[in-house]
């Protein structure tokens, strides 16, 4: 008689070193609905209306039963950006946007040179393709932008520079002539320039895509478009940098909905200009309301501020959250921060007023 079946239950399969290495990403994202959301640097009004009825009014079975095409959109985003088609491609965000570079120019063991603090997923990227990352830190106090420390960290192995400005979470940004002389230090290696809050700080190196072999440039949709749930950016550099990129691309990764919702987003920029001179100035509003309770914070060039509150960063939070306003922690890279996303002078108020309330 056979023997009878049996399952046997193997160890856990073991991934990559680089994977075992990682430190697990888990923003807080739960809860957050219904409440004022100061916490991701979102736009705090939401997506721009015409983009909703746009959706509303055209979107049919038949769209959502068909793969994505590109070709309608590539063509609008490449009028509104005045790049060519081929300088340019859709991502799944500008978290897509920065592993598409890593996935294509980064080998096992290459050095990626980035700053601290910045977004997470530079580091996160770079760790998972195996990357050895060197932080180098914004200037003690001020936040500044290091760029003398910096010129002087690049070197023939350094394999990718990766730089969010203005900076998330310092608020810190720096001009033309700075990022001119890093990409000109760095001209063996690719150099990412994120630009996620351009809106709000007007310096931008797309102009410059000609003229630097070694430059990319990445945009969202996720904050001042008010789009963060449709997951849809762009990477930009020359034609021949570009080809290699989407060689690197899955075919469909950003939706049909989200390719659509973009196209339209951009017919309108009064709804962009309109939402900035709002936040700018709520942002200064947010600053005098801060000094009046002699809180430190950090200017900044972006649609947030960075607030230097102490031991107390923690406590803060949560007590804020308890009354539906939301702000996020960031006391575990800055000691004693917290960051406000920068809405309406309405939204900022109400947070002042229940901040002054619990400080």
């Amino acid at each position: 008689m056979p023997a009878p079946w049996r399952c046997v239950v193997a160890d856990s399969l073991k991934p990559r070193p680089a994977v075992l290495e990682m430190a697990p990403y888990h923003p807080p994202t739960g809860g957050r609905r219904n409440k004022l959301r100061l916490d991701f640097n979102e736009n705090t009004v939401g997506a721009p209306p015409h983009v909703i009825d746009f959706i509303k009014r055209y979107l049919t079975a038949a769209d959502l039963s068909i793969y994505p095409e590109y070709e309608n959109t590539l063509q609008d985003l490449a009028r509104h950006f005045d790049v060519s088609i081929d300088q340019f491609t859709l991502s799944n965000g500008t978290d897509e946007a920065i592993q598409l570079l890593i996935n294509t120019y980064i080998d096992d063991g290459d050095e990626v040179l980035t700053l601290r603090p910045s977004y997470a997923m530079y580091k996160f990227y770079s760790q998972l393709a195996g990357a050895r990352v060197e932080e180098l830190d914004y200037r003690p106090g001020t936040l500044a932008f290091p760029l003398e420390e910096l010129l002087e960290r690049i070197t023939p192995v350094t394999r990718a520079v990766l730089i969010s400005n203005p900076n998330n979470p310092t608020g810190t940004g720096t001009q033309l002539p700075a990022l001119r002389k890093i990409l000109e230090k760095a001209a063996h290696a690719p150099v990412l320039i994120d630009e996620a809050y351009y809106e709000f700080s007007g310096v931008t190196l797309l102009p410059l895509l000609d003229e630097y072999p070694n430059l990319f440039v990445s945009r969202t949709f996720s904050k001042i478009y008010g789009m963060a749930a449709m997951r849809c950016g762009c990477l930009f550099s020359q034609s021949a940098n570009m080809a290699y990129v989407r060689k690197a691309q899955s075919p469909y990764s950003v939706n049909a909905l989200a390719a659509m919702a973009v196209r339209i987003a951009v017919e309108d920029q009064k709804f962009v200009e309109d939402y900035v001179l709002e936040v700018l100035t709520a942002r200064e509003l947010l600053y005098v309301g801060l000094e009046r309770l002699r809180i430190p914070y950090i200017k900044s060039q972006a649609n947030f501020v960075l607030c230097q509150v102490g031991d107390r960063a923690i406590e803060l939070r949560d007590e804020l959250r308890q009354r539906g306003v939301l702000v996020r922690d960031r006391s575990y890279e800055l000691t004693g921060c917290l960051r406000v996303t920068v809405g309406t002078r309405d939204q900022i108020r109400r947070f002042l007023d229940e901040l002054e309330q619990i400080w």
